[in-house]
């Protein structure tokens, strides 16, 4: 298969630009309590306050909510936003957004909450059958026919980086693997990222979570070049995600530096406040980089991971619920996914390595995807990840499945520096079993 070779420190130009959307963040100790002012800003009266039960009893929510009484902005709250949220949950949430009438969303919570709160806010200002906006070829791919209702976005989890972008996540029940919808019309209008919210946050979250961040980040440094991506639309046909560019480089770049330096101290100490602190600030640049580039691989990959996987439990997450978390689902194919695309842009990986705190020099091109499998192989075991995907239950009979779950999974897949067939996605899958 080809590969769309790109030097580091420039992509190719061409006449096809790059468009990034974003919202108006603000970072920093204390922020949630701003929510209000910013709710009143947007000239809103009566919102839907999004975020799960876990949390809703949670000194942050009720800084949400005091904060919008004081503005005197009523507020209804829904709290049944399920972890890995499903096609039918987000039908759920819907229809609450629906009936209550509200002229704009608040969501606080990880980023199920805050990609359920996307998805609810859509079809209730834009009522359709569900698969009509849901990316193509598993759904309609429909464009989001206009604005949505203004959404201000509070994660309390350090790496999904949703409060920054224009997608929704979740698992489609009818075949077992994730999906999601994508639109620069989901963006949150504005972002409240208060890093003291993960001081609570355990260990195994900070770590999948984590993870997720990372990889969103040399996603983003590894795609396919923008000049070369498959969708050359222009204006408002562009895509929201299109391909490595100079922008989404930049923060990539010192996302991964962030995570190399905090995530083992983050995972590992949650007094270490400085740690928590910067790999929340990893996870929003990080976000804003993959809201530009797109991710490939590894998160077409861990959708059919997360729908496939059965009686897996981690601490720290719900109980009596079978789930492997998104972050944990992702980095379990990194490895087996750097050593097949590193032929393609191998500076590039060597550069996310260096960034990671990898020993790169003397590294030749021909080591680029070891070095980087290797380097995040030392971060899987210093913070506990499973040892590849047989941990999880699977092995070469779950094969043909996992590939099928990840094969229509075009937004991603093809966003990859090199094309890939179903023969790669197994093995894929099969060299992302076991690593140590």
């Amino acid at each position: 298969m080809p590969c769309c070779h790109a030097d580091f420190a420039a992509v190719e130009t061409s006449d096809r630009g790059f468009t990034v959307g974003m919202p108006t963040f603000t970072f920093g100790a204390g922020v949630l309590a701003e929510a209000g002012d910013n709710a009143r800003e947007l000239g809103l009266k009566r919102v839907a306050l999004f975020t799960d039960a876990r949390i809703v009893s949670s000194e942050y929510v009720a800084t949400v909510k005091a904060s919008l009484a004081a503005a005197h902005v009523e507020y209804a709250v829904y709290d049944a936003v399920a972890i890995e949220p499903t096609d039918a949950s987000f039908q759920d949430a819907a229809r609450f957004a629906m009936e209550g009438r509200f002229d704009g969303f608040v969501s606080v919570g990880g980023g199920s909450v805050m990609d359920t709160c996307k998805a609810a806010n859509l079809y209730a200002t834009h009522p359709a059958e569900f698969m009509t906006y849901v990316n193509a070829p598993i759904g309609a791919g429909q464009k989001v026919p206009g604005a949505v209702k203004p959404h201000i976005a509070c994660p309390t989890t350090s790496g999904t980086g949703s409060e920054t972008t224009g997608i929704a996540i979740f698992n489609l029940r009818s075949m077992n693997a994730k999906t999601g919808i994508i639109s620069r019309r989901l963006i949150p209008d504005i972002a409240l990222i208060d890093p003291t919210v993960t001081a609570s946050l355990p260990r195994n979250a900070v770590a999948a979570t984590g993870f997720d961040c990372m990889s969103h980040a040399l996603e983003s440094l590894t795609a396919r070049p923008y000049p070369r991506r498959q969708n050359p639309a222009k204006g408002i046909g562009r895509p929201v995600s299109q391909g490595a560019n100079p922008f989404s480089d930049m923060l990539a770049t010192e996302a991964l530096k962030g995570v190399g330096k905090y995530l083992v101290r983050a995972v590992n100490d949650a007094a270490d406040v400085e740690a928590r602190t910067e790999m929340m600030y990893a996870a929003m640049l990080a976000g804003i980089a993959f809201n530009a580039a797109g991710c490939h691989l590894p998160h077409g990959l861990s959708y059919a991971v997360s729908g496939l996987t059965r009686d897996w439990h981690v601490d720290g997450y719900p109980e009596g619920k079978s789930l492997v978390p998104h972050g944990m689902a992702v980095v379990l194919n990194n490895p087996s996914v750097w050593r097949f695309t590193a032929p393609c842009c191998p500076e590039r990986h060597l550069h996310g390595a260096h960034c990671l705190g990898a020993a790169t020099d003397g590294a030749r091109a021909d080591d680029a995807g070891d070095v980087l499998a290797s380097r995040v192989i030392e971060l899987m075991r210093a913070t506990a990840m499973p040892n590849g995907l047989a941990a999880l239950g699977f092995d070469d009979r779950h094969i043909g499945a996992l590939a099928t779950g990840a094969e229509p999974q075009y937004r991603v897949i093809r966003n990859a520096p090199k094309d890939v067939g179903r023969g790669d996605l197994e093995a894929l899958f099969r060299a992302a079993l076991s690593y140590w």
